[in-house]
């Protein structure tokens, strides 16, 4: 009996390590002699990092950079065991879990922290890298990114603008003489499961604005600048981002990404599957088990246990999701090679005891689904 536990973290509760050691805990309280193979994964968001530089080996940097609301923050960068690509996942040093709560504020947070970690790996020698977007706290475009790494956005009268989204609308002109020129000589893979366009109704604002503290009022201002700043990068240099898919990524640094550095755009899943070497791992196996906290209609927008499962699925290993909890349109993951999709919540709870006694009941109900499953796989 061979088992392969692929979950992505229960945001705010477990990590992807530690959600794998607790289904690996139950599975072995079902069936003590089964081999299990944990291989915790990340969709580009938050833990992917943390993820790559486990399955390869590697090793983890910190550095003190500006944060989203342009306050000091620690953050961090990985180095993959082959020494030479280096991981960034942009939330380390401009995510929403860095903004306290009621301090939320799209129109002044920034990605300047962003660009701080590019540059230090810049100048430690790193020209390979994967960069993760997700859990992002802001809509500046990645304008301050490109800010910190030496371009100069200037208003009318010749001088820098300030952070945010909130002052792309003030940009006259961009500088490029000081962008530093290490930059076209690396390779970025972008890792984001995004494909919203920078502007519009579809675009970083309205989508993601609200969910970073935008008002209905705000996320109209902010999609107005940041079409701005799409047709001054347009007469800059030829590229339009409003349509472009992935450019709302990440509150519009993936437009920023598509326009000044050379990349590649995967979806976040792939890249991390590819790094755990999910294929091989597959070989034989009896049964996948993966999950995330919240499984629903976005889940199938390239979300782990989407990747996953679509992975499983081209072997014929049959997939199982848990999840903490499930929401409208979970069931299309059916199509997938999914049998089974399974809330840990075994009784009415409140959410914070549901994160205290996650660990538990992850335990309990991957015990629960093995038993199951494999008694009718073996009747």
């Amino acid at each position: 009996m061979k088992i392969i536990i692929a979950p992505d973290s229960f945001k705010g509760s477990l990590s992807a390590v530690e959600v794998s050691n607790y289904i690996d805990i139950g599975i072995k309280q079902a069936f003590k002699d089964a081999q299990t193979i944990k291989l915790p994964v990340g969709d580009g968001g938050e833990g992917t990092m943390e993820t790559l530089v486990a399955a390869t080996g590697g090793t983890i940097k910190n550095i003190s950079v500006v944060g989203p609301l342009g306050n000091a923050v620690q953050a961090s960068y990985g180095v993959l065991g082959d020494g030479k690509t280096c991981v960034i996942e942009m939330a380390t040093a401009s995510g929403l879990h860095l903004v306290p709560e009621g301090q939320l504020s799209p129109l002044t947070t920034t990605t300047y922290g962003t660009g701080e970690l590019i540059k230090q790996a810049l100048n430690d020698g790193y020209k390979s890298f994967i960069i993760g977007l997700g859990g992002s706290a802001t809509n500046d475009g990645g304008a301050g990114m490109l800010q910190a790494l030496g371009m100069k956005l200037l208003d009318r009268d010749e001088k820098e603008i300030e952070f945010g989204g909130g002052e792309l609308n003030n940009i006259n002109e961009i500088n490029l003489a000081h962008f530093d020129e290490r930059i076209k000589d690396c390779k970025f893979l972008i890792a984001s499961d995004v494909q919203n366009p920078l502007v519009g109704p579809t675009g970083a604002s309205f989508v993601f604005g609200p969910q970073k503290g935008a008002s209905m009022e705000e996320v109209i201002i902010l999609d107005n600048n940041l079409t701005h700043w799409a047709d001054i990068i347009e007469t800059t240099t030829g590229i339009q981002l409003h349509e472009k898919k992935g450019a709302g990524a990440a509150g519009g640094i993936g437009g920023a990404f598509q326009a000044f550095f050379p990349v590649e755009f995967q979806r976040g899943v792939d890249v991390v599957l590819d790094y755990i070497q999910l294929d091989e791992n597959l070989k034989d196996a009896d049964l996948v088990i993966t999950g995330e906290g919240k499984v629903d209609n976005q889940t199938v927008y390239g979300k782990t246990p989407l990747g996953v499962a679509q992975k499983a699925q081209s072997k014929n290993v049959p997939t199982i999701i848990l999840a903490g909890s499930t929401g409208i349109g979970f069931e299309s993951l059916y199509e997938y090679g999914v049998v089974s999709i399974n809330s840990i919540i075994n009784n009415p709870m409140s959410l914070n005891d549901a994160i205290d006694q996650a660990g538990e009941l992850l335990i309990t109900t991957t015990e629960q689904v093995v038993r199951t499953f494999f008694y009718y796989k073996t009747n």
